[in-house]
């Protein structure tokens, strides 16, 4: 059975996109840590970021690079966190969160409760910082 990010990735699950390309796919997080909270996964259905070949591998890191900078322009935050955890979906993917502190990327924290209004002006602010 496909993972929820390859369901998401086919369109089978709709998601709110930031950037994609033939390899790699960017989306809000729906229960984001912080507004702006993005996943990037591999279109590949890999389960540890560590199995993934050399060459996707840090392609999925310089794929991450501009939207990492896209979303600290839309966001104005002290960094960009990157965590990768993999617990919740077997399907490699690096969370990218705008943080002013160090316990914002504390994953045992609540999530925020978002709208899908405030998911699709989080998307807005964060593709067009990206196209520019």
């Amino acid at each position: 059975m496909a993972s929820l990010f390859s369901r998401i990735i086919s369109g089978e699950i709709p998601a709110h996109t930031i950037a994609e390309d033939e390899r790699f796919f960017a989306f809000l997080d729906v229960f984001p840590l912080a507004e702006g909270h993005v996943l990037v996964v591999p279109k590949s259905e890999v389960d540890s970021i560590f199995d993934l070949s050399p060459e996707v591998y840090s392609g999925l890191f310089a794929f991450t690079q501009p939207i990492a900078k896209a979303i600290k322009q839309a966001f104005p935050c002290t960094k960009v966190g990157m965590a990768v955890i993999g617990l919740e979906v077997p399907h490699a993917h690096i969370h990218l969160v705008p943080i002013n502190e160090a316990n914002d990327l504390n994953f045992s924290k609540p999530k925020l409760k978002v709208t899908p209004e405030m998911l699709q002006e989080a998307q807005r602010k964060i593709v067009e910082a990206f196209n520019s």
